[in-house]
């Protein structure tokens, strides 16, 4: 697993990192969420041994990253964020030097170069400059080289980041292809990124772990958690007292007695007593749903007392 203790990054007098641990087991695709500042890329930097903590340690699969820089390097593969590479060099150029670097030749090496290109879908692209290629494809570029070497570790630093949303889905297929036997840390401030991939976030503010949970667990401290939505098809006289009069009920809102949102008591859930009371009354309804929660409110919430 990784396991990440005491971790601790200054820059002069400014603390981007603050005390961080936390471990990550395979299987596990963890979202490492935050807002711009939070330290999340100097923190995957730590990880994969780019830059030196201040304070702390970095464990991958029982390989120390500052005591067994190349061990542990050899188990990662890391992509950026912005994914740099040598501009000037031809795709299968550079990713024939990173095969190289990464030890592999010959045979070996053609094999692996073809894996990661069929899998990336870059055969049209192979003998253009990387400097010529769109956004999308340097991104494409960029996971080609950190899973080249097929490692046991991916740390994906705002993997989707610029992609369109056919290569969105291309790579979170990969990524949900790798998670079955790699652990998967993805930094990221796309919160759709962790509805469609992670099964666990992580959420930092400051340098600092403010939630760790799964995205359902997440969700369900949102204030709009198992809150039901009717939208009934015309303004019935009463209706906004009834529901509100329902066992389990805590709040109604509307803005025009026509779309609602029904807040429950902790614990409860109205929506049947809800569904029974629009049947007995003949009320039309166009539509009836129990929301999840929403992750964007607990996002906000929580690094707002952060801040």
């Amino acid at each position: 697993m990784i396991e990440v203790s005491h971790l601790s990054r200054r820059f002069g007098s400014f603390t981007a990192v603050d005390d961080l641990s936390f471990t990550v087991r395979p299987g596990e695709v963890l979202g490492f969420l935050g807002p711009n500042g939070a330290g999340k890329s100097t923190t995957m930097k730590m990880i994969a041994g780019f830059i030196a903590p201040s304070a702390g340690s970095v464990s991958i699969l029982g390989c120390d990253v500052q005591e067994q820089t190349l061990e542990a390097r050899r188990l990662i593969g890391y992509l950026p964020e912005g994914a740099p590479s040598y501009e000037d060099m031809r795709v299968l150029e550079f990713l024939r030097f990173i095969g190289k670097v990464r030890g592999y030749r010959g045979t070996q090496l053609e094999e692996r170069l073809g894996a990661v290109t069929g899998r990336m879908d870059l055969g049209g692209v192979l003998q253009q400059r990387i400097e010529t290629l769109s956004k999308g494809f340097k991104r494409r570029v960029g996971l080609a080289q950190a899973i080249l070497h097929d490692p046991q570790v991916l740390i994906l630093d705002e993997p989707t980041d610029g992609l369109d949303p056919n290569q969105k889905h291309q790579v979170r297929e990969l990524i949900r292809g790798l998670s079955a036997e790699k652990i998967v840390v993805i930094s990221t401030h796309i919160l759709e990124e962790v509805h469609a991939v992670c099964n666990r976030a992580i959420i930092i503010a400051h340098g600092r772990v403010v939630a760790d949970g799964t995205p359902a667990e997440l969700e369900a401290r949102s204030p709009t958690h198992r809150a039901v939505h009717v939208h009934l098809a015309q303004a019935y006289a009463g209706a906004v007292a009834a529901i509100a009069s329902l066992q389990g009920v805590r709040e109604v809102q509307s803005s025009d007695d026509r779309c609602l949102v029904v807040l429950p008591q902790p614990g409860a859930n109205p929506l049947a007593a809800i569904a029974r009371l629009v049947h007995d009354q003949g009320w039309v309804a166009d539509e009836l749903h129990v929301e999840r929660g929403r992750l964007d409110e607990v996002f906000r919430s929580i690094t707002r007392e952060a801040a």
